[in-house]
């Protein structure tokens, strides 16, 4: 697990600093990306509102709260009072339906772009920094009119740059990265209509109604999150904790492993339940790690019972923990973080709003909870060298806008019936692709296009490091002309990798689900045989 970031939560009449991307960012060889990123903000809402736009955050430089106008230009924030003082008025004018606006990221700059509708948003300074919008709050401002927002950073490491919806799910926006190869990524664009889905998804969900805020002219301005609706009284403050109870009690008869880095497989840790307490340990028998066992409140927001320090041990377990609970999938699987998205919110009860979110996403991609991206399942781009990025707002009605889902066909096995599949509907770089049950899901949808199989986000089928000998698995990776992402599908079923003069093939005959596939000598063998779904 690589967890770049945290979201933080700004808190009704508290000064509070924007998120800052990357708790873990790696140092670069030298500056990339221009000094100033345009960043096009798209209206395609369908709706006749004016567009407000704020870019607000922290100048990583200076480490100073402040502002950035349309041209990328940064002002600090002037001091603020006790009780809190209006802060300056600095809306940028954003598009009308159908319209774009472009506003500049300048780098060494983290925090948020505000997008607003109908109304400009008020914020307000005390001695401390800004203070902003908490519309599940009694009393606060912002409470009746609508908007949302999207996090960043943009540092000499690249840009990161997600669709939030830890807080709460309002107006529905997709976000994507072009970097210098021409490579565009993208994400958080909802199936058709899915914005009503959430809604009426949600209300449908007994106990949970009360989570959706609707203005007195009939318009549903927003879901909040569960930990959010539960501080104001919206939905059970104890919710979650029968399944927490259950879940936590299940290590005091067997062992929670805990494989936080995905990249070092080897470092494990090993959880037993003692009374509410969880201890963990290290490979050499030492105590690491003990938390008490969370309340649905610490669940909901990672934090209280499952403190998150940004060290190399407690943090990323209690990381893992929290994603886990939050999932449903701790109790019942028991090497942790699971990476399989079709085990998630299985639990009763479980987390019906990022459950919901989530299926609604068009690549199943969000920011429901705050580590949302324990195995990659968060709706954020990055790229190490980025040249634009856009922030979509896409219908409230018919979803999709710039990102809909790709056409494409599911490469269905003659032998067991079976789809390629991307693990997780996981499209990071380097993930190996399996056999699956065929669901019709995103993650199974390829395009065949200029010799290609075709992804989300911009990733094709890949011969992993374009390996051309027998038993070189297959992955995902940013398209290229690179020929390990070659493949011609013959009359007879075959697809071969013309570079290796190999075929697709279902590793060790295996029928399971999540069978690896590879390249290995045309055989003509079953297992070696596909149709196109």
């Amino acid at each position: 697990m690589h967890t770049r970031r945290r979201l933080l939560h700004a808190l009704a009449a508290v000064a509070v600093t924007v998120p800052v991307t990357a708790a873990i960012t790696p140092a670069p060889a030298e500056a990339v990306g221009p000094a100033l990123l345009p960043v096009t903000v798209t209206n395609n809402t369908g709706r006749g509102d004016a567009v407000y736009l704020y870019v607000l955050g922290i100048n990583l430089s200076t480490n100073k709260l402040g502002y950035v106008n349309r041209s990328g230009a940064f002002t600090p924030w002037p001091a603020g009072q006790i009780p809190p003082s209006p802060a300056p008025d600095v809306a940028i004018g954003g598009p009308g339906n159908g319209g774009s606006t472009t506003v500049q990221f300048p780098r060494g700059f983290s925090g948020r772009v505000y997008f607003s509708l109908g109304e400009k948003l008020k914020f307000f300074l005390t001695p401390d920094g800004l203070v902003q919008p908490a519309p599940w709050a009694a009393g606060d401002p912002n409470q009746n009119i609508l908007f949302d927002w999207s996090e960043f950073t943009y540092n000499d490491a690249g840009l990161w740059l997600n669709s939030s919806q830890v807080d709460m799910f309002a107006v529905p926006h997709a976000v994507s990265v072009t970097g210098a190869t021409s490579v565009t990524r993208r994400t958080g664009a909802l199936v058709d209509n899915g914005r009503n889905t959430v809604i009426n998804s949600i209300k449908a969900q007994s106990g949970w109604s009360g989570s959706v805020y609707t203005r007195s002219d009939g318009t549903v301005l927003r879901v909040l999150a569960p930990g959010k609706a539960a501080g104001a009284g919206l939905l059970s403050a104890t919710y979650l904790d029968s399944y927490i109870a259950s879940a936590w009690n299940a290590y005091t008869g067997k062992t929670l492993t805990v494989v936080p880095f995905a990249d070092q497989p080897n470092t494990k840790y090993y959880g037993r339940t003692s009374g509410n307490v969880m201890n963990f340990t290290n490979s050499a028998g030492q105590q690491v790690a003990s938390f008490n066992r969370p309340s649905s409140a610490s669940v909901w927001g990672c934090a209280g019972d499952l403190p998150a320090p940004n060290d190399l041990v407690v943090g990323p377990i209690s990381r893992t923990l929290c994603a886990a609970l939050n999932r449903g999938t701790l109790g019942t699987i028991d090497t942790q973080p699971s990476l399989n998205a079709a085990d998630f919110y299985k639990s009763n009860p479980t987390n019906q709003y990022a459950k919901i979110i989530h299926a609604s996403m068009a690549d199943g991609k969000a920011y429901a909870f705050p580590f949302d991206d324990v195995g990659n399942f968060e709706s954020l781009v990055n790229d190490g060298d980025p040249r634009s990025a856009s922030i979509t707002l896409t219908p409230f009605g018919a979803g999709g806008g710039s990102t809909p889902a790709p056409t494409g066909v599911s490469v269905v096995s003659n032998w067991n019936g079976k789809c390629v599949d991307v693990p997780g509907s996981n499209f990071s770089d380097g993930v190996q692709l399996q056999m699956y049950t065929c669901n019709n899901t995103n993650a199974q949808k390829w395009a065949f296009n200029a010799g290609r199989l075709e992804g989300q986000n911009g990733k094709c089928m890949d011969v992993s490091g374009g390996g051309t000998a027998n038993g070189t698995l297959i992955q995902i990776a940013n398209c290229s002309t690179n020929p390990a992402q070659q493949f011609t599908l013959t009359a007879a079923g075959d697809l071969v990798n013309p570079q290796s003069n190999r075929c697709l093939d279902i590793k060790d005959w295996n029928g399971n689900d999540g069978a690896k596939v590879q390249i290995w000598d045309c055989a003509g063998s079953a297992n070696q045989r596909w149709h196109q779904g």
